[in-house]
């Protein structure tokens, strides 16, 4: 039996695989930021008390498997992974290119897929 995560009045495994791009699906995602963003986002998952099983940095998008605690919606996790990885890659590749905009790095949406127990 797979262990289950709980909280205090219940048990849980909660998996979303997410999908999102940046503003414009910029290319640069591979070529310069991809060994730092890895790290961020396990960081920012952490502090959403959510876990990051898996993770993808394609050249213009990225994959996520995330697992998620019930008590948190899956919109406030991946809209606060994406607004504070946005501010992080102003403040660090800012200086390097102007196209780097902080809040408006990624674009509005993302997909978000539930992963079911045969997964």
């Amino acid at each position: 039996m797979d262990e289950f995560e709980s909280l205090s009045h219940s048990r849980w495994e909660c998996k979303y695989h997410v999908v999102f791009i940046p503003k414009c699906r910029r290319k640069m995602l591979y070529e310069t930021l991809r060994p730092h963003l890895g790290e961020v986002f396990r960081r920012l998952a952490q502090q959403m008390e959510s876990q990051m099983l898996e993770g993808h940095l394609m050249a213009d998008h990225v994959h996520m498997l995330i697992a998620i605690p019930p008590k948190y919606a899956v919109s406030q996790v991946v809209g606060y992974i994406k607004g504070k990885s946005a501010i992080h890659l102003a403040r660090v590749y800012a200086e390097r290119r102007r196209n780097f905009v902080g809040q408006s790095f990624w674009a509005r949406g993302y997909f978000v897929s539930t992963v079911g127990r045969d997964e």
